[in-house]
């Protein structure tokens, strides 16, 4: 595998601004030895498909730094903690069977098909969260190093209707779901210049529901210590077939808005400092 992850665009000093896309990788790495052979549209299920292709253009015009991850989140989900493990996913885990079947070892995809037969070895496990966790979390921890204050965007996609797996199963989705752990994350006026500039580029936005945030929102989103983190859900249908998985002929057009949007956040944070 090349290196796990990647910048794109570049630090803008008058933008205290930073993306992360810890879910669109579709590399399986050698170490997740039960994923290698399944069907690619399996494994295709739950990743954030060319999310890092619809703000790229973004980092480009803005100067914005974004990591992206080229790891499969079902073999290391960047966006749990190591801990988020149980028994059925790693040997000795001290969780009970069905504590974490979407955890940092996906056991189960949201549809239910079944990704790992038996639990890993703690050893598999201690190498996948050494080479791909703990280095993408020091990378973007070494980038935030220094800083007064931070403006984090961690961006995801999520299916246009929730599946048995969400807190909505059946329902449709807004075009853009907006969470900051229940106002735990980020102040009310960057939430509500993110809520205000995604509906000013025409979309329909629902705040903290059906998600609250993972724990990447969790862990760098800490507003007392000048760092707030928004996660973004885009909805899928927005820009690709959700049955073939390929992009659709809105995709451009989708990026462009995206990027106006972010242009409207970075101009708000310019005149907030």
């Amino acid at each position: 595998m090349k290196e796990p992850f990647y910048w794109l665009g570049e630090d803008n000093p008058s933008v205290p601004l930073i993306l992360t896309v810890p879910h669109s990788g579709e590399e399986v790495p050698p170490e997740a030895t039960w994923l290698t052979g399944l069907e690619p549209a399996l494994l295709l299920t739950d990743v954030d498909r060319f999310v890092h292709e619809l703000y790229e253009p973004a980092t480009r015009a803005l100067k914005l730094p974004a990591l992206v991850t080229r790891v499969h989140r079902y073999a290391a989900d960047l966006n749990r903690f190591p801990g988020d493990v149980d028994s059925d996913a790693v040997e000795g885990a001290i969780e009970p069977s069905g504590k974490f079947p979407k955890g940092f070892h996906w056991v189960v995809t949201t549809r239910g098909e079944r990704l790992m037969d038996k639990p890993v070895s703690r050893t598999v496990h201690d190498e996948l969260v050494r080479l791909y966790h703990d280095r993408f979390h020091q990378e973007l921890a070494s980038r935030l190093k220094g800083r007064a204050r931070t403006y984090h965007l961690d961006c995801h996609s999520m299916p246009s209707v929730g599946t048995g797996a969400h807190r909505d199963g059946g329902q449709k989705r807004a075009d853009v779901v907006i969470s900051d752990l229940q106002g735990k994350s980020a102040t009310p006026a960057y939430k509500d210049l993110v809520v205000g500039a995604f509906r000013a580029q025409g979309f329909e936005v629902a705040y903290n529901w059906p998600y609250f945030g993972g724990r990447i929102t969790e862990r760098y989103g800490q507003p007392a210590q000048g760092h707030e983190t928004i996660q973004i859900e885009l909805n899928r249908a927005l820009y690709m077939d959700e049955r073939t998985y390929e992009k659709g002929a809105e995709f451009d057009s989708v990026s462009r808005r995206l990027t106006d949007a972010l242009r409207e956040i970075a101009t708000g944070l310019k005149r907030a400092d």
